[in-house]
C-alpha cells in the first residue's frame, strides 16, 4: 500500500476517544486546521479550514489520552489517506484521515510540561560491583518545563 507522509498545525476539535481493539489501544480524534492568508493591506484573512479525523495506535494511542482536549493546538505527523464508506441511507461517501505516528502540542500557542516514560524496571547491576547503585533513576523527576 502507497502511504503519503502528511503533517498538520490545527485544534483538536473532539475529545479524544480511547477503545481496545484486539490486543492494542487505539484513539481517535478530530483535527481542524484553518488557513490565512495576507490582504494587502497587511491584514490577515481567514480562508478554508480542513476538518481530519486522526487515529492513533499504540503507544501513539496512550500518549494522546488523558493529555490532549478540545480546543488543544497539536501537531500530528502521519499517513493521509481516504476512508470510503456507506452511510445510513446507503449513500457513499468519503473523508480524509490520518494514521498519526507523532502527536504533539504547538508549542508556538501553547506551553507544555515533558513527562518521558520509562521502562518498568532498570537492569540490575553488574556483578563485582561495591554495592553502590547511585541515584534511583525512577524517582528522579522527568519533567522539563518549556515555554513558547
Amino acid at each position: 500500500m502507497f502511504e503519503t507522509p502528511f503533517s498538520v498545525v490545527g485544534t483538536v476539535v473532539t475529545d479524544p476517544i480511547k477503545r481496545r481493539v484486539n490486543d492494542q489501544d487505539f484513539t481517535r480524534f478530530r483535527v481542524a486546521s484553518n488557513s490565512r492568508r495576507r490582504t494587502p493591506e497587511g491584514t490577515w484573512e481567514t480562508g478554508t479550514t480542513l476538518f481530519l479525523s486522526v487515529n492513533c495506535w499504540g503507544k501513539v494511542a496512550e500518549g494522546v489520552v488523558g493529555v490532549l482536549y478540545k480546543g488543544d493546538p497539536v501537531v500530528v505527523v502521519g499517513h493521509i489517506y481516504t476512508d470510503e464508506y456507506e452511510d445510513k441511507e446507503g449513500i457513499r461517501r468519503s473523508s480524509v484521515e490520518v494514521r498519526a505516528f507523532a502527536v504533539g502540542p504547538d508549542l508556538s500557542r501553547c506551553r507544555a510540561k515533558l513527562e518521558k516514560s520509562r521502562p518498568a524496571a532498570e537492569p540490575a547491576s553488574p556483578a563485582g560491583s561495591d554495592g553502590d547503585e547511585g541515584p534511583d533513576r525512577t524517582e528522579a523527576s522527568d519533567e522539563l518545563p518549556i515555554s513558547a
